[in-house]
């Protein structure tokens, strides 16, 4: 099986098992739980020894920490996205500005 066939396969599967699930919610919530707080309260207590208030002032903090981190990320691509942009678009005027200096040259005929 190609992978483009095994994805739509794997996709139909998906949209099969949503369909059959009453409890939209329910059935993600242990997730949520685990990926989104959890996560991090492991990431500065991993031995569980820290007392619950001060773990969960860490976790806030590596949170917050690591949204940050990817607040940044996003704005250092869609700075050099708009780099790439400006550049493109520069060489397609210059390109653009040296074919009609050419034709100016040489004539109306050579268009």
């Amino acid at each position: 099986m190609d992978p483009s066939e095994r994805s739509m396969r794997m996709r139909m599967a998906s949209h099969i098992s949503w369909a059959k699930t009453s409890d939209r919610s329910a059935r993600t919530a242990a997730a949520r739980k685990v990926s989104h707080f959890e996560r991090f309260e492991k990431q500065v207590d991993p031995d569980g020894t820290l007392p619950p208030e001060e773990r969960r002032q860490r976790a806030e903090a590596a949170r917050k920490a690591f949204y940050a981190e990817l607040a940044l990320k996003s704005l250092q691509a869609r700075r050099i996205r708009s780099a790439e942009a400006k550049k493109a678009k520069s060489q397609k005027v210059a390109s653009e500005v040296a074919a009609y200096e050419a034709r100016k040259k040489n004539g109306p005929s050579a268009a």
